[in-house]
């Protein structure tokens, strides 16, 4: 294994540096649960064609960028956000960070302009893993599991940096992986 961080919920999984699943290339995912039935995450760094007034009505003017969240139930809509004041019922993931929460109330805040898009972020689908499937990709090493991040992180806009800050931030054991080409037949 790359490393021995046990993933839990909040912490992220860092793609290694050629994985080839289009999916999940050069990915950050947050992981919002990660028990003995599986893991539930959100790519962080897949930007899809929309924005949240493309995708809901009641959101007539939210310019909000909607993100690719995983593979998985492509037509659901999830959210991470660190204003709990203004949006109630998420679920703490540590770090300052929410999953989820009352949508009326988020819609409500939104039309009100309350809520920045620096302090959520909107998903299409997820990625989940199956019992022990997340194991075996770690044992792989296709994972890099990382506690070690800034919240603002979660929330940055740009997608090729935010793969390069998280390996940066496991420190000067990893930080040359960010100079391997995506295509190592390229070197």
């Amino acid at each position: 294994m790359l490393n021995k961080v046990i993933p839990s919920k909040g912490s992220l999984l860092i793609s290694e540096p050629f994985m080839m699943d289009p999916n999940f290339k050069r990915s950050v995912v947050l992981l919002t649960e990660h028990n003995a039935e599986g893991t539930v995450g959100y790519i962080l760094n897949q930007k899809s064609d929309y924005i949240l007034k493309d995708v809901i009505s009641d959101c007539w003017d939210a310019n909000f960028q909607i993100y690719l969240g995983g593979p998985v139930a492509t037509d659901t809509l999830h959210f991470i956000h660190q204003v709990p004041d203004k949006i109630p019922g998420g679920h703490d993931l540590g770090n300052g960070l929410f999953w989820g929460g009352d949508f009326e109330t988020l819609k409500v805040q939104i039309n009100h302009y309350n809520i920045k898009e620096e302090e959520i972020k909107f998903f299409i689908g997820y990625s989940g893993w199956s019992e022990d499937q997340l194991d075996d990709e770690l044992a792989n090493n296709s994972w890099i599991v990382s506690n070690k991040y800034h919240p603002e992180m979660v929330f940055e806009e740009s997608e090729n940096n935010l793969w390069r800050e998280a390996i940066v931030n496991l420190g000067v054991k990893y930080a040359h992986i960010v100079n391997f080409p995506e295509d190592p037949a390229l070197n």
